[in-house]
């Protein structure tokens, strides 16, 4: 006896959400998510101890921010280019900087 079952899978689901045209796009783009983060991996701490800062202290915080969240946004596009997901990842990339000016840009009444 076999059940149907009409629930999409994963990565249908992330197609749809990401609006790809085909799962090995969402294969790639996940693949590009997984670079860029080992390579994070590997470069924050050589970054933050070039500074010279304590592990979890307030500047090795406000250093992260600064340095290692834009490098993880630049390594998104290198590698978005390199696995041919660039367009993705560069709308993605303006969205976000759509959404910091918007709360820059809001007046508080």
């Amino acid at each position: 006896m076999s059940v149907e079952n009409d629930k999409p899978g994963f990565l249908q689901r992330l197609q749809t959400k990401w609006k790809l045209d085909s799962l090995l796009q969402v294969v790639l783009v996940l693949v590009v998510f997984a670079c860029t983060g080992f390579t994070i991996l590997f470069i924050k701490n050589p970054i933050l101890d070039f500074f010279g800062v304590e592990k979890g202290g307030l500047v090795n915080t406000v250093l992260y921010l600064l340095l290692v969240l834009p490098l993880y946004q630049i390594f998104l596009l290198i590698y978005g280019f390199i696995f041919g997901q660039f367009k993705f990842f560069w709308e993605k990339e303006k969205q976000i900087f759509r959404r910091i000016r918007g709360l820059f840009s809001k007046k508080n009444k």
